[in-house]
């Protein structure tokens, strides 16, 4: 399994790769585009090429792409829920150019509709989104903090999406950790925190970790990462997660402020193995 960080995409993609590298990265996640709106940079075959010579040059074994911030399935509004679809797709098409592992996204929230037809509009916008997608990058669902109406707090319901596309197009679940401690998952209780895991979602389902701390107490509700070894789920739990994501050979992705993060890389690494 690997480590890495969210890094910037500034002044071109190709510049990512020396900034994972800089910070002791051995994989990264990018925005391709910007997180709050706008058109997204065209992938040239030249900026396409530069960007394969960086991944090589400095060694990045795996690139994950985060969508932008806005995507909401389940919203009231066709305008959103359409552009969603679009953008999804869109991200997905510029991670087989680049030849991306992953995409994750965020569902969105289920505050318009309800909890059961919030659900079912996302199955739906899910299906448009992957027809006929034939990339080799593949989607991942985020699982979230359970704010409001969040959709995918719970990892049942999670797996209860997946299993409504039924699209092998999706892989299965990006887990934050700290999403999953304020939202009712303790990490400091490892064991039962995993078989319950594996009851709802399966563990076969957990693609990548999203390695963040939490300042906010347990089943909290509330999104706010801390440093490793700095929050509330603390280093005895993350030394667990550790040899858990290692046994599965499931790589994590720090999202913690760049103050600190490569302090992050690093202790993860002693922590590994």
């Amino acid at each position: 399994m690997n480590i890495g960080a969210h890094v910037s995409i500034a002044g071109g993609i190709f510049n990512a790769p020396e900034r994972a590298a800089d910070l002791g990265c051995e994989t990264m996640q990018i925005f391709t585009r910007s997180p709050q709106g706008g058109k997204a940079p065209e992938f040239t075959p030249e900026i396409i090429k530069e960007f394969a010579f960086h991944v090589a040059r400095y060694v990045i074994r795996d690139t994950y792409i985060h969508t932008p911030y806005y995507i909401n399935f389940a919203s009231s509004n066709n305008r959103i829920r359409y552009g969603s679809v679009s953008v999804v797709r869109d991200e997905l098409e510029r991670g087989n150019l680049i030849g991306a592992k992953f995409v994750m996204t965020h569902l969105g929230t289920a505050k318009d509709l309800g909890e059961k037809e919030a659900r079912e509009k996302t199955i739906e916008m899910l299906k448009k989104c992957l027809d006929g997608y034939k990339g080799e990058t593949k989607l991942l669902l985020e699982n979230s903090a359970g704010a409001g109406a969040i959709i995918g707090a719970n990892l049942a319901e999670l797996a209860e999406i997946i299993k409504g596309v039924n699209s092998s197009a999706i892989a299965g679940v990006c887990l934050d950790t700290q999403h999953s401690f304020a939202s009712g998952y303790d990490w400091r209780d490892f064991d039962k925190t995993i078989s319950r895991i594996d009851k709802e979602l399966g563990i076969d389902k957990i693609k990548l970790f999203h390695a963040n701390d939490s300042q906010t107490e347990f089943n909290s509700r509330r999104d706010r990462h801390a440093h490793i070894g700095e929050g509330q789920i603390d280093l005895p739990a993350f030394k667990n997660i550790v040899a858990f994501a290692e046994k599965n050979d499931i790589d994590m992705i720090l999202e913690t402020e760049h103050d600190k993060v490569k302090e992050d890389i690093s202790l993860l690494k002693k922590l590994r193995g």
